[in-house]
């Protein structure tokens, strides 16, 4: 059935006596209201199935499919990782999906030898073990869990003087660089947070070291916030992080960076892949560091660096001395994606697709499971619903994803894979992963902002008897910084909601694809922490998190209606207003961080004029003074701030576009119209896209969202100006300008052609 065939079949059936025209629906949202992109007519029905799905949501359900998922280890090409895309696919089919598995041979190296020692002053053994807890049935599971390692990691034997850099980031190393410490030569200890594993490595190696360590201060997850497991839910001495060391300039399989993994992908070698680490790296537990971090000597660590361990935190380099040996197996391994369809009644070719991934390090019930057991009730939901006589207009595919952990494994192939046909058919890409107890959260492209909102304020929180919408807007006026953001959350209708960087399997679909994207959860009162480790399993969930599994049911309800009301609509529930002021707030952003840099350097080189360095330097302490920089020159932004007014004037135009056509008495909407509409709302994202990229990252290809090269998950808006004025190269930031300004003006003619679309239903008809 055609597009046009579709929308004329669903306005024979529902608006005989409009002349086979549909009416745009207002904004409201209540239970009699009309839903954004609804008649009146079919928004009634839409919450009555929408409250149906809602109640039906059962959290023994979520309990048993945690359960069952994480009975034990499953990570990538592991027995029971398959075992579970095979029980994933049988209750995708039970439901009434037409489910599949879809398999790429991606490379996932596991470890083979793994030694951290310190050699001087006196010998130690790292232990590089996690112990089973008594009365965790699942933590003695040894011979089927990976070790504790960083997969990608370079393999390497080094041995080298240690030194401490606290979280290993840029600033770090200025901050050592002012103590008089080269890191060249050396091999370093970084602790676990404040920005990506990856980028520990990274920055390490760029700075000459040839090593790099990586453990968990119980200051950021162990007994310092709170009793450590298993007393109480935190991580304990020997518990270690997991986790891919991956560079994100290339997400997915290093070996086919930006094709699928398919059987004839053309493959690299491994020496020719990109984002494998330049040096050796590995996890400890602090239980192990402490020995490392006891025999240092040097100047004390800033105040900032220092954790909860009970010692004097020294930087050193000596008098430790530390012997760190990683080799591992670069073997290829499937990930086994599970695609189940549901296909739509009236307009097929539109696709709503919902997603979560399903593998772990180990067994995983918090990170991922948490959000793919909320997935598993949602489809099983939409099933019975289907069986009682909903029909979803858009076809809707809900996904689980392997592979995820070590580097987007399985959603990136996919998507590199069928990119073809998700320009042409993707509507939007619901994404969870871990979920927990306590607010809601979102990020996401802006154009799905609104639809947000009106969601979540339909949705029961289960520990206040408030909307989470309500809840998570009180906190966010509890925890804003000062009187002025307070203010901005009360007089604004709707709650803002983050951007998108890496970090999960949306990347793919909003970063390189252009379809808009949702990430979607619950958390923010766990009092626990076990994240990668042998402990995040069903025992620890069960008696730490979310142990009614309630927020499990919020996060169900949150993303099936989701998913229901996109794929219900006449019209694409999309929103540009909040787009146009996200922008805007960015290129601002920008300005700011340009007048920062130029006020900071400014004064930093008149106190190195004055002597300031100089005079209040501890002359028993050695201390370097920073170097002189130039300041940096004006650049012009107009451009960009012209875009912004571009797509501002169109969002404004698209919306009164929109009021007017809903207002009663105003001509209906033919399905011809809404056909066209529809296929150009499709659009307006993907003309965010570039196909060169951003600069030095060109699998990246959306000019507004996408990770910074040096955050990792974090997401770095305008990247392609940001990155260059980060690195402080002025002339590169601003010859960017234009080229995202640009895209910026065709976008907001992109949603001008929606609105000559819908100003199209005013036109006189034959």
């Amino acid at each position: 059935m055609n597009l046009i065939r579709s929308f004329l079949s669903c306005c024979i059936v529902l608006f005989v006596a409009s002349s086979n025209c549909v009416p745009v629906a207002s904004g409201k949202n209540s239970a009699s209201a009309q839903l954004a992109g609804y008649t009146a007519q079919s928004s009634g029905a839409e919450h009555e199935w929408e409250k149906k799905f809602q109640d039906g949501i059962v959290p023994e359900n979520l309990r048993e499919n945690m359960r069952r998922m994480s009975a034990r280890p499953h990570h990538v090409g592991s027995p029971y990782d398959k075992d579970n895309a095979e029980w994933i696919l049988s209750k995708f089919k039970e439901w009434g999906f037409d489910a599949h598995i879809e398999t790429f041979q991606v490379l996932f190296p596991t470890p083979k030898e793994r030694v951290v020692e310190l050699i001087a002053p006196t010998p130690f053994r790292a232990k590089l073990q996690e112990p089973p807890v008594p009365g965790d049935p699942t933590s003695s599971q040894t011979a089927e869990q990976l070790p504790t390692y960083n997969a990608y990691s370079i393999d390497g034997d080094v041995t080298a003087p240690l030194v401490y850099v606290n979280y290993g980031s840029r600033e770090d190393y200025e901050e050592l660089d002012r103590l008089g410490i080269s890191v060249k030569g050396a091999i370093v200890i970084a602790r676990y947070g404040e920005n990506w594993r990856g980028t520990k490595p990274k920055v390490a190696g760029e700075h000459g070291a040839i090593g790099c360590i990586i453990y968990s201060d119980p200051k950021d997850d162990g007994f310092y916030q709170g009793d450590d497991y298993p007393k109480g839910g935190w991580r304990p001495k020997e518990g270690v992080q997991r986790g891919s060391v991956m560079d994100t300039d290339y997400p997915g399989d290093p070996l086919t960076p930006g094709v699928g993994a398919t059987a004839d992908a053309k493959r690299l070698s491994i020496k020719e892949a990109k984002t494998i680490t330049k040096i050796p790296v590995l996890p400890i537990s602090w239980g192990d560091a402490l020995p490392l971090l006891s025999a240092l000597a040097g100047p004390v660590a800033p105040e900032k660096w220092r954790g909860a361990l009970p010692i004097t935190y020294h930087v050193g380099p000596g008098p430790a001395k530390v012997h760190l040996k990683v080799t591992s197996n670069w073997d290829l391994k499937p990930v086994n994606d599970v695609i189940a369809t549901m296909r739509g009644s009236d307009d097929p070719d539109r696709w709503v697709i919902r997603g979560n991934h399903f593998d772990a390090w180990v067994n995983g019930a918090d990170d991922p499971l948490s959000g793919m057991s909320a997935v598993l009730e949602e489809a099983r939901m939409l099933g019975e619903l289907h069986k009682q006589g909903w029909n979803p207009k858009r076809t809707i595919i809900y996904c689980a994803w392997d592979g995820e952990e070590p580097g987007l494994l399985g959603s990136t192939e996919w998507v590199e894979t069928h990119g073809d046909e998700l320009q042409k058919h993707a509507v939007a890409y619901i994404n969870s992963d871990s979920n927990g107890r306590g607010f809601f959260h979102a990020s996401g492209s802006h154009d799905l902002e609104k639809l947000t909102n009106d969601v979540v304020r339909e949705i029961n929180d289960p520990e206040k008897n408030i909307s989470v919408w309500q809840r998570a807007r009180l906190a966010r006026i509890a925890n804003a910084k000062n009187q002025e953001e307070r203010n901005e959350i009360r007089k604004r209708a709707d709650l803002t909601i983050g951007a998108l960087g890496d970090g999960s399997d949306y990347a793919s679909f909003l970063d390189h694809a252009g379809i808009s994207a949702l990430n979607i959860g619950y958390g923010g009162e766990n009092d626990a922490d076990s994240y990668h480790s042998i402990y995040d399993d069903f025992y620890w969930y069960t008696h730490f998190v979310d142990t009614d599994f309630s927020y499990g049911r919020a996060m169900a309800q949150t993303g099936g209606t989701t998913v229901m009301r996109l794929a219900d609509a006449d019209i694409i529930p999309f929103e540009y207003s909040g787009l146009a002021e996200t922008i805007a707030k960015y290129v601002g952003e920008l300005e700011k961080q340009l007048k920062d840099k130029q006020e900071e350097i400014a004064e930093r080189n008149l106190e190195l004029k004055e002597g300031v360095f100089a005079a209040i330097a501890d002359p028993r302490k050695t201390s370097v003074p920073p170097p002189h920089e130039s300041n940096p020159p004006y650049m012009n932004f107009a451009p960009l701030k012209n875009g912004v007014e571009a797509i501002k004037r169109s969002a404004e135009r698209y919306q009164s576009a929109f009021a007017k056509a809903q207002a009663e008495g105003a001509p209906a909407v033919s399905p011809q119209v809404l056909s066209s509409l529809n296929a150009d709302l499709l659009k307006i994202q993907r003309t965010f896209l570039t196909e060169s990229g951003l600069p030095e990252r060109p699998w990246f290809k959306h000019q507004v969202y996408a990770p910074g090269a040096y955050t990792g998950y974090g997401a770095k808006p305008i990247a392609a100006v940001r990155e260059y004025m980060d690195e402080k190269k002025w002339a590169d930031a601003e010859a960017q300008v234009p080229v995202v300004a640009k895209v910026l003006n065709d976008v907001a003619a992109a949603i001008n052609k929606a609105a000559d679309d819908l100003q199209s239903a005013d036109a006189p008809r034959q």
